[in-house]
C-alpha cells in the first residue's frame, strides 16, 4: 500500500506529468532536454527525475559525461494508464 502512495505522490505533479509525457513522444532524453522543455532549471528538473525514478517510472543510463533518461521497459500497470492519458 506504501509503495501505491509513492506512485501517486509522485505523478500529483504537472512538472513530473510533462516529464513523462515528454518522454512518451522522445523516447530518450538528457537533463537538459528536458528541462528545456518544461521550462525548468536542470537541478529542479533533476529532483523531479529523481522522484520519478525512485518509483521505477523513468530509468537512467550514463553515456560519457551525460545522463540520458527514457521510461522503462517493464511498466506498472498506473504507468501504462497515465501514459495513455498524456
Amino acid at each position: 500500500m506504501k509503495e501505491l502512495e509513492k506512485q501517486y505522490k509522485a505523478l500529483a505533479n504537472k512538472r513530473r506529468l510533462a516529464i513523462l509525457k515528454y518522454l512518451k513522444s522522445f523516447r530518450k532524453a538528457s537533463v537538459g532536454d528536458i528541462a528545456r522543455e518544461i521550462k525548468l532549471g536542470i537541478k529542479s528538473t533533476s529532483k523531479h527525475l529523481r522522484v520519478l525514478s525512485t518509483v521505477d517510472f523513468v530509468d537512467s543510463q550514463q553515456q560519457s559525461l551525460h545522463v540520458f533518461y527514457f521510461l522503462p521497459e517493464q511498466k506498472t500497470i498506473l504507468l501504462k494508464q497515465v501514459l495513455a492519458l498524456l
